[in-house]
């Protein structure tokens, strides 16, 4: 029914104006933001575990940061283990040459003034591997023991132990106040218990590599699951960018004709308004 007091044509013009216009701003921002998701209302539940993925990648990253540090300690402390083990075996060279009944007293006491330098080296290595300021091979740090353990995952139970052994000359038993080699007897000693700190420090190297090795694995482990997190992270979230430009382009249509019609439904009420001419 003709009337000029409700339009209801511009009505109907407007509404469908407003409802793709929305649309059009919506396949605006997803294009633009890259993002399926651009608010709680475009797929409540997808958003929920999209937050909690990207959760776990940040974790997962910070993990392979984790795994690395712990690569790197457990590298600087073989460092010093090889260096402790190149001297035992030179001190080992020595006791050997003072034990044999060639060698004079003179000699031996040459020899034992080396031996004895040596086995201070072996605390200075000790206490010189460090990692950021922490002495790894002298037991003054959170490594001796019983170890620290690192997390390599994006729970909490997610740990590797770190654990690393004390290889003073004390603990090896090489200490010089405790060997002597000015003497044959005691050179004798001193050759059974290098022999046992040599067996220690290969232990100990033994089982840095065991957890170097550890460690290599689980930093490819991390990496696998970080990159398939992503990936359906991105099948959840990310937009399609085909899909979406045809939406856009669909509504920027659309948006025009209901623009047109507006203007059409507007002019309606003039022509009526003419009949009472």
């Amino acid at each position: 029914m003709p009337a000029i007091s409700t339009n209801t044509a511009a009505n109907a013009a407007v509404r469908y104006l407003n409802l793709n216009s929305a649309q059009e701003s919506s396949a605006l921002s997803k294009l633009s933001s890259g993002s399926r998701i651009t608010s709680a209302s475009d797929d409540a539940a997808g958003l929920a575990i999209s937050t909690r993925i990207s959760s776990d990648v940040t974790t997962l990253q910070q993990a392979a940061t984790n795994a690395s540090q712990a690569t790197s300690i457990l590298q600087t402390a073989d460092g010093g283990a090889s260096n402790i083990s190149d001297i035992l075996a030179r001190m080992k060279s020595l006791a050997s040459e003072s034990a044999s009944g060639t060698t004079t007293d003179d000699s031996r006491a040459y020899i034992n003034s080396e031996f004895s330098q040596l086995s201070s080296e072996i605390d200075s290595i000790a206490s010189g591997t460090r990692y950021s300021g922490q002495g790894l091979l002298d037991g003054s740090s959170v490594f001796s023991g019983t170890g620290v353990a690192v997390m390599v995952g994006s729970s909490s139970s997610d740990t590797i132990n770190v654990s690393l052994s004390t290889l003073t000359s004390t603990a090896l038993g090489v200490n010089a106040t405790t060997l002597n080699v000015s003497t044959q007897a005691g050179a004798s000693a001193a050759l059974t218990a290098l022999d046992a700190a040599i067996k220690t420090v290969s232990g100990a190297r033994a089982s840095i590599g065991a957890q170097e090795s550890r460690f290599n694995f689980s930093a490819d482990s991390i990496s696998t699951q970080t990159q398939n997190l992503q990936s359906a992270n991105s099948a959840i979230k990310d937009v399609d960018i085909a899909a979406e430009q045809a939406t856009l382009s669909s509504a920027e249509v659309k948006t025009q004709a209901a623009v047109s019609a507006e203007a059409a439904a507007n002019q309606m009420p003039q022509y009526l308004l003419k009949l009472l001419g």
